[in-house]
């Protein structure tokens, strides 16, 4: 199971960290995604970090200013956004899967309940 959390209202240029928990079983293996769904929009990747490679991997929209990363010792991960504007606005899913395609989330077989995350300008 995949728990988000640590949404919530900020204003531009401000920062928010978001968590995923995992249990139930190990995600050693897999890769642990966040994607998120803005108002009328479609699901989009966000980042992603394979568990056990630890490589990262982002989105262009994103690539520095938002990191990914996992603490094994929690079974935690984690997604620092700094800089955040207005288009950061939505719901944040975070989902696992056993994937390198880890763009797409039809590649993911585990997904969260989703936290928003709402940038006021």
């Amino acid at each position: 199971q995949l728990q988000a959390s640590g949404g919530g209202l900020v204003q531009a240029g401000g920062s928010l960290r978001v968590s995923c928990a995992t249990s139930g079983r190990t995600f050693s293996g897999y890769a642990v995604g966040w994607f998120r769904q803005a108002p009328g929009k479609e699901r989009e990747f966000v980042a992603a970090v394979h568990w056990g490679l630890g490589s990262t991997h982002y989105s262009d929209s994103v690539k520095g200013r938002f990191t990914i990363s996992k603490d094994d010792s929690k079974n935690t991960v984690y997604l620092q956004m700094n800089s955040l504007t207005p288009q950061d606005t939505a719901v944040y899913y975070c989902a696992a899967g056993v994937t390198y395609n880890v763009r797409r989330a039809g590649h993911y077989d585990y997904w969260g309940q989703g936290t928003l995350v709402t940038v006021s300008s």
